[in-house]
């Protein structure tokens, strides 16, 4: 029986790879010109560590999250999500010492697992690349981290996105917005769908997310938080919303935005993408805030925090079809032809010799006839070829033709060693 992949599962292969790679580099360039550091977490954890950042009533523990026993009968689960580990780490490595330089930013790009119905951009395998800052409770920290999302989607040639904006309050706010919630839900319960029946006993924010038919009637008259924000949290939502304006950042206050998560606090926000060519509404491309109690529960101290997450593979599908110049196949710099007696290991030479002034060069190790080698340099898209054989050996010349225009040029075998001098000149 042929073996194949998981269902919610892909093969990112070679063709598709090199641009994963190169949205990935480009994400860790710009986290690194704002000092964020990268943070490789375990791709499995207790279980204990997602069902209390998450939240035992969430979708993503309740229905989503892969768990089991392991052989020495530990509660495990696979990573749903970035946060809760990362902070389990801070926590456990006691990173919140006086010596470690506040706020402590870090970045990851980590695959991560859920258990839901697989579609276009959303596997039960798929990658995240997120940023959290530890250890301020400033405005300009959230303004900060929103301001790193809306630049790194415009870096990564995102189109059409909008910021959708909201405040969470503080902790009595949301106790006050809770009961507001379960007096406006309960006298409609059995109107609700089963899960926001269950919602409602435990947590009725979620029913604000619902999906469902049965459910969305009564949501446009549901209490909205904004109407239960004591003057402390309008006022810091007011200071962050100032100085996006500042900055000339657009956004949408958002009533209805609750995110998916228990650990949320205060400012909350997503960055949709409008583009009908992949989906009928705006999508979440981007999605973060503010959690200030969530290492507390980790038995850390008191630390605020807030952060973002994007999923990667709905990205690339945003970016395939808004900025397909980053998938193009960049190709290769040099191919080399050989032929003839005493030219393979000269060949072998010459490509190590280039790769190590840092050009991206082949040659063929099958050494075929001259007019396959120059068939395959064309199917990888080189640059340049070079071809060397048995009169040029004895010379010690090369010829190197540039495939774009049929320029051609003769070369000693010493201007190899200082290729990168040779090219600019080459090239003006």
């Amino acid at each position: 029986m042929r073996v194949q992949r998981p269902k919610g599962t892909v093969d990112i292969l070679p063709e598709e790879s090199g641009s994963w790679e190169k949205v990935e580099q480009i994400a860790r360039d710009f986290f690194k010109r704002a000092n964020y550091r990268e943070i490789r977490t375990p791709s499995f954890e207790n279980y204990e560590v997602f069902s209390r950042s998450s939240g035992e009533t969430s979708d993503v523990v309740s229905k989503e999250m892969y768990d089991f026993n392991d052989k020495g009968g530990r509660h495990i689960a696979l990573r749903p999500e970035g946060t809760a580990g990362v902070v389990r780490a801070y926590v456990e490595n006691k990173i919140y010492g006086p010596d470690v330089v506040k706020p402590f930013n870090v970045y990851y790009i980590d695959n991560t697992f859920r258990y839901e119905r697989p579609q276009a951009g959303r596997q039960r395998e798929f990658h995240q690349i997120g940023v959290e800052s530890f250890g301020s409770d400033s405005p300009l920290a959230d303004v900060e981290t929103i301001m790193m999302g809306h630049d790194l989607l415009a870096e990564l040639g995102v189109k059409n996105y909008e910021l959708h904006i909201n405040t969470l309050g503080n902790a009595q706010v949301r106790q006050d917005y809770h009961d507001a919630l379960v007096n406006y839900f309960t006298p409609v319960k059995d109107q609700l769908s089963e899960d926001s029946q269950r919602r409602l006993e435990l947590n009725p924010l979620r029913i604000l997310d619902s999906k469902d038919e049965a459910d969305k009637k009564f949501l446009p008259d549901a209490p909205k938080i904004v109407d239960y924000l004591d003057e402390e949290s309008k006022s810091k939502f007011e200071t962050i919303t100032d100085m996006l304006e500042q900055l000339g950042i657009d956004y949408v206050m958002d009533d209805d935005l609750v995110r998916g998560l228990d650990y949320y606090t205060g400012v909350i926000f997503e960055f949709m993408v409008a583009d009908k060519n992949l989906w009928e509404s705006a999508t979440t491309i981007l999605g973060g805030g503010r959690y200030d109690h969530l290492v507390e529960e980790f038995d850390g101290p008191s630390t605020p925090a807030v952060g973002f997450g994007i999923g990667e593979e709905r990205l690339m599908l945003v970016l395939k079809q808004q900025n397909p110049d980053l998938f193009k196949d960049e190709g290769i710099d040099f191919f080399i032809t050989n032929i003839g007696a005493g030219t393979e290991m000269k060949t072998v030479e010459i490509a190590r010799s280039l790769r190590n002034q840092g050009f991206k060069t082949l040659y063929d190790v099958d050494q075929r006839k001259l007019k396959q080698q120059f068939r395959k340099a064309d199917r990888v898209h080189a640059k340049y070829v070079i071809t060397l054989g048995a009169k040029e050996l004895e010379n010690g010349t090369l010829n190197i033709k540039r495939l774009a225009d049929g320029k051609t040029i003769d070369l000693s075998l010493e201007d190899l060693n200082d290729m990168q001098n040779v090219m600019k000149k080459i090239e003006e």
